[in-house]
């Protein structure tokens, strides 16, 4: 008889998971970010967490803790509950380069935490400085043999994905350029502006005004498909580095553990609210193209952006602790 116990056991916790969904939730949710408020995280957070305040019928908070790249505010948001009351909006760098670029992170981001939906993606822009004598990746991967070391390439600091996508080019092109690490995106981009640096990855809005003015000059977008925003832009791959690509992204979890109904639940009320026009278009404004998906689908994700950027890493001996 004792043998039934824990097949009791589990029966019942799976019989509690539906009602637990049903009145869920009771009290207000917590969205933690681990960047600044006014960040592209904290934007999107908001763009989404407003509609499903008026959905779920409970307010969502969002909560910056900003810090030591990213790692405080993830490691609180593995440390909290798991009973859907605390969530968190990983992106690109809490789920995709730090863990491969940082040896001791006080986080998993696979194991420590369950995913819910991957909201909004955006390409990064292989832009130059326009006194550089080129139009096309060709060119710039040909006149860059022929000067080894003489161009570099600003990031927005050593690990980011700016600094990864830098030195893929390099290692899928073949090339060799000079990494110069700014303290941000905004000196990144500054540098690319003043001429101080050739060569930068940067998000589609943060470069289109200055391409359009002539300050900048796009040659390519980084995602396997061509950005709306820029549709004139052959991706990485049309221009003749196929397998190249790296992506600004954004997407819900919560803790590892928490009940799968009310991830589910949570699933598909981001995905009704990621349907509608006014939320679709907010984040378009913003820059993002709105993903969605499946929980499994998100899983798969970010064990693809770890997986390929430790390679990466392991590959050009990047460090940054």
């Amino acid at each position: 008889m004792r043998m039934q116990f824990p097949v009791l056991a589990c029966a019942a916790a799976l019989m509690v998971q539906p009602a637990v969904a049903q009145t869920y939730p009771a009290k207000p949710i917590r969205i933690l970010i681990a960047q600044a408020p006014g960040s592209a995280t904290d934007n999107v957070s908001r763009v989404l967490s407003g509609k499903l305040g008026e959905q779920l019928g409970q307010p969502f908070v969002i909560e910056a803790r900003p810090g030591a790249g990213g790692a405080i505010g993830t490691e609180a948001a593995a440390r909290s509950p798991a009973d859907g009351y605390t969530l968190f909006m990983a992106n690109n760098s809490t789920h995709g380069s730090n863990p491969a670029v940082y040896k001791k992170l006080p986080y998993d981001a696979v194991k420590d935490f369950s995913p819910i939906i991957l909201i909004a993606s955006t390409p990064y822009v292989l832009t130059v400085h326009p006194s550089l004598p080129v139009k096309s990746v060709k060119e710039l991967i040909a006149f860059a043999k022929k000067r080894p070391g003489e161009l570099n390439y600003g990031s927005a600091g050593n690990g980011s994905t700016h600094h990864l996508s830098g030195e893929l080019l390099k290692t899928m092109a073949g090339i060799n350029l000079v990494h110069v690490p700014y303290k941000g995106t905004t000196p990144a981009l500054t540098g690319l502006l003043s001429g101080e640096v050739s060569v930068v990855f940067f998000t589609v809005v943060g470069v289109q005004p200055h391409v359009k003015s002539g300050k900048a000059r796009a040659l390519a977008v980084t995602t396997p498909s061509r950005s709306n925003m820029m549709p004139e832009l052959p991706t990485m791959a049309e221009a003749g580095l196929k397998g190249f690509e790296v992506s600004s992204w954004f997407g819900l979890l919560a803790p590892a553990g928490t009940p799968a109904a009310i991830v589910s639940r949570l699933n598909a009320e981001s995905v009704k609210a990621m349907a509608l026009p006014e939320v679709s278009g907010a984040l378009r404004k913003l820059g993002f193209d709105a993903v969605g998906g499946t929980p499994e689908q998100f899983a798969a994700h970010i064990r693809s952006e770890v997986e390929r950027f430790t390679k990466l890493v392991k590959a050009t001996g990047i460090t940054v602790d």
